[in-house]
């Protein structure tokens, strides 16, 4: 395994430290719009504006990868990401900040799908599962990181919209650094979502399903656990641990995926997120120990889910159309992380803070094999 990841070394460090930017980015926002008295609906449109961001970033990125390679693309989407959380600390306003947050969504749209075709380009059907599980665990151990970050400082002031800039910046060195191959220039950028679904219909179903939960957990876990009472710190813990539950799962489920059939076990994970759903929503905890526990629980779950259904995808996909697998199912999961925010924002404005895992339970109750 390990001269699989030599060669993708770099690529795997410049997308954790654009993940690390990132993990500041996502919590800052509703921690410090919370503060600002920013209602939990226009939080949510934090989440909506990211996600049509990154839908056009699937539509519009691959193009511009076409047209100048892989590597300049994903200096220019860090360049960009580093530009929009700037803007966010210079203007704290809920309209300045849902238009300025689909910047982002962009960003990390392009960046996910030239990191995810670059990677598919260097793995084997027989390993494809296990190397996409680290590249998401590396990814999620560097988002717990940065939220963990959120919790040494000052959330009210400048600083972590600095910091996260800085790394924003700092992502971009490894890949143009490295003297490893980039994949083939494109001969074709033109995303085909009829064809993705003629070719694998569990695997845009469920991802549009994961955009959804997944989507609505990041933009408002904070919010929830702001509601429910805990302080700053079991805060940025709450949105921790999950990520980093998440990164721990993922190595044993893609060696699984790699061995038994891959929709055998999404579906597994599927019920293993319905079960902290509902524990969720059927105990109401209150207490620190309770929320972080099944928290752990349903991030091992989700975040589990999306490289299965990546690989799934793969696996029966034409030679060459990798940057197209990858852009349709990251355009199909981001209109998921469009509704997601949008409706957990509604139904905890009605239902309280367990509105939000209403909202995730019917996401992966619909989940089918």
């Amino acid at each position: 395994m390990v001269r699989h990841l030599l060669p993708i070394s770099a690529l795997l460090f410049g997308s954790a430290l654009l993940l690390f930017a990132g993990g500041i980015h996502s919590l800052i926002l509703p921690v410090r719009g919370s503060a600002e008295g920013f209602t939990a609906t226009s939080l949510g449109l934090l989440g909506t504006g990211w996600a049509i961001g990154y839908v056009l970033g699937c539509l519009f990125v691959p193009r511009l990868v076409g047209a100048v390679g892989h590597i300049r693309t994903f200096g220019v989407m860090c360049a960009f990401a580093a530009v929009s959380i700037l803007i966010q600390a210079l203007i704290v306003e809920e309209w300045a900040w849902i238009p300025v947050r689909a910047v982002s969504g962009f960003c990390f749209a392009g960046a996910a799908m030239i990191v995810e075709s670059w990677l598919n380009d260097r793995a084997q059907p027989s390993t494809r599962g296990t190397i996409f599980g680290i590249y998401t665990m590396v990814n999620l151990v560097a988002l717990t990181a940065g939220q963990m970050a959120i919790s040494q400082g000052d959330t009210t002031g400048f600083l972590f919209f600095a910091v996260g800039a800085v790394f924003y910046c700092l992502a971009l060195v490894p890949t143009a650094l490295s003297t490893s191959a980039s994949p083939a220039p494109l001969t074709t950028v033109r995303l085909n979502l009829p064809a993705l679904w003629r070719n694998s219909p569990v695997a845009v179903a469920a991802v549009f399903m994961v955009g959804i939960s997944n989507a609505a957990f990041g933009t408002l876990a904070a919010v929830y656990a702001d509601r429910v009472g805990l302080g700053l710190t079991s805060l940025a813990l709450f949105a921790s641990v999950p990520v980093l539950a998440g990164a721990l799962s993922q190595v044993p489920i893609g060696f699984a995926s790699d061995r038994m059939d891959r929709r055998i076990v999404l579906i597994a994970a599927a019920v293993a997120a319905l079960s902290a759903d509902l524990a969720f929503i059927l105990l109401a905890p209150e207490g620190r120990l309770e929320n972080l526990l099944l928290a752990g629980l349903f991030g091992a779950a989700i975040f589990a889910m999306y490289p299965i259904i990546v690989a799934h995808a793969n696996d029966h996909a034409p030679p060459g159309t990798s940057i197209q697998v990858s852009g349709g199912l990251l355009m199909v999961f981001g209109l998921g992380s469009i509704v997601g925010p949008l409706i957990a924002g509604v139904m905890m404005s009605k239902a309280g803070p367990q509105g939000l895992f209403l909202t995730t339970i019917c996401a992966h109750a619909t989940m089918r094999p």
